[in-house]
């Protein structure tokens, strides 16, 4: 089974995730990424390849960041210690830092036992499928290490943050005076930083889940747990409530009511103030099939393109790339501005969300209402062969249905990469028709494909 997930190394601390594990994949990323082109002129300068590293609160990220930083130190990469920060912070100051790499020690939503190593490459983004091939050969081959004055020196990278708010400041199309908005920071790594950079943006602020001790992080709180803050934010009369998970890297928002937004929504809201402001490349979106349908009529209302791609923030990535645009997202809360940002950053899409709220002095509610959302259910069907998702009986449901929806909904079957479950979602006007339709297709595949 490959090492490598969707998102970097993940599983528990001290199970599969060992020190031993941290140091090795830390030595062999050494290794792989600085025989790249802008490595090899920096050591023929005399510079050593420098990384940046840095965690969520987690407790065993403490001992894993510690064993990542040793293991680039032994092979000779001088590490500039940023202690506990948002992921999207720690893309944003490799590319700022003009370093070579960097690692972000997190399990993002995942229970406190879990943790994971995500690997940026130069400029703060993620390794494509090779390079992550690359890495995990290497760590079995052989390791030519460094000694004497040739090894790396480990530094405390003191003003990490401080360069993080103020770029984040700096990106605002708009103060967020007089609006008062409840923080949830997931008792992750968004606690310090996410509400220093409210405030001083010009937000009033009431903060829950900011007070990490190494075990709660995402326990009952953050952007999969949203009860607690749809309560406060209505507990305090406030505008606004803004969802981080354990890294950072996610935003959801509830409104004055309670109600959630979510990451559809939230998107919609900014490609159409994007394209009013001309910073919308192309007029186009980027978005996974997984987007609600409702999304794809809101865009297409206002003359926005809606490419679709796999599910994961890294096909997200992946298709921006290649087509220069600057704004694409999931429905989870992965949103990516790319004029700021490489990766997915909770902080910056809620701010800007924000602030597109004191711009045009509405509430929340008005704008997320410029989308309609339709009611979505995902059956997982399990005890099927993934493998024979294409079965001619299969696929004549999903036909069938789609032309019972019509205009009105969608059908998405789609394989699970890791586990043989068939997930069916469907989308309708009517709650009670997009039920019957997904679980008469369930029924099918059950029938169809099972093991």
């Amino acid at each position: 089974m490959p090492l490598f997930g969707t998102d970097g190394v993940r599983g528990l601390a001290n199970g599969p995730l060992t020190a031993d594990l941290a140091l090795t994949l830390a030595q062999a990323t050494a290794v792989v990424l600085g025989q790249g082109r802008s490595a090899e002129a920096r050591k023929a300068a005399g510079k050593r390849l420098t990384a940046v590293v840095a965690r969520d609160p987690r407790i065993s990220g403490e001992f894993l960041s510690a064993a990542v930083a040793a293991g680039l130190a032994s092979s000779g990469v001088d590490v500039l210690d940023a202690g506990v920060l948002p992921t999207p912070a720690t893309a944003f100051l490799i590319a700022d830092m003009d370093v070579d790499f960097g690692v972000m020690v997190s399990a993002s939503h995942n229970p406190a036992p879990d943790n994971g190593i995500k690997i940026f490459a130069r400029g703060g983004v993620k390794l494509p499928d090779v390079v992550e091939a690359r890495i995990e050969s290497a760590m079995s081959g052989p390791k030519l290490l460094p000694t004497g004055a040739e090894v790396g020196r480990i530094r405390r990278f003191a003003d990490a943050e401080d360069r993080y708010v103020v770029h984040l400041l700096g990106s605002l199309p708009h103060r967020l005076d007089g609006i008062h908005v409840v923080l949830d920071c997931a008792h992750g790594a968004a606690s310090g930083v996410s509400p220093e950079t409210f405030r001083d943006a010009g937000a009033r602020v009431t903060v829950i889940g900011a007070d990490p001790d190494g075990l709660n992080i995402n326990d009952g709180v953050g952007s999969t747990h949203l009860d607690k803050l749809a309560a406060a934010v209505v507990a305090h009369g406030a505008d606004v409530g803004i969802a981080h998970d354990g890294d950072a890297d996610r935003c959801l928002a509830v409104d004055a009511h309670g109600k959630v937004v979510d990451g559809d929504q939230i998107m919609a809201i900014l490609a159409v103030s994007m394209q009013e402001r001309g910073h919308l490349k192309d007029d186009t979106l980027v978005a996974t099939v997984m987007s609600n349908l409702g999304l794809h009529r809101a865009m297409a209302d206002h003359g926005i393109r809606v490419e679709q791609t796999a599910v994961g923030d890294r096909y997200v990535l992946e298709r921006m790339d290649q087509g220069g645009f600057s704004l694409g997202g999931e429905q989870s809360g992965h949103v990516i501005m790319s004029e700021y940002a490489t990766t997915g950053d909770g902080l910056l899409t809620g701010l800007h969300l924000v602030a597109e709220m004191a711009r045009q002095g509405k509430t929340l509610a008005e704008l997320a209402s410029i989308m309609t959302v339709f009611p979505q259910i995902l059956v997982n069907v399990t005890g099927v062969d993934r493998a024979r998702v294409d079965d001619e009986g299969v696929q004549d449901a999903v036909a069938r249905a789609t032309a019972e929806l019509g205009l009105s909904g969608r059908v998405l079957l789609r394989p699970s990469g890791t586990e043989q479950l068939v997930r069916v979602m469907v989308e309708a006007a009517d709650q009670s028709v997009a039920d019957d339709v997904a679980h008469r297709l369930a029924d099918v595949v059950r029938e169809r494909i099972s093991l």
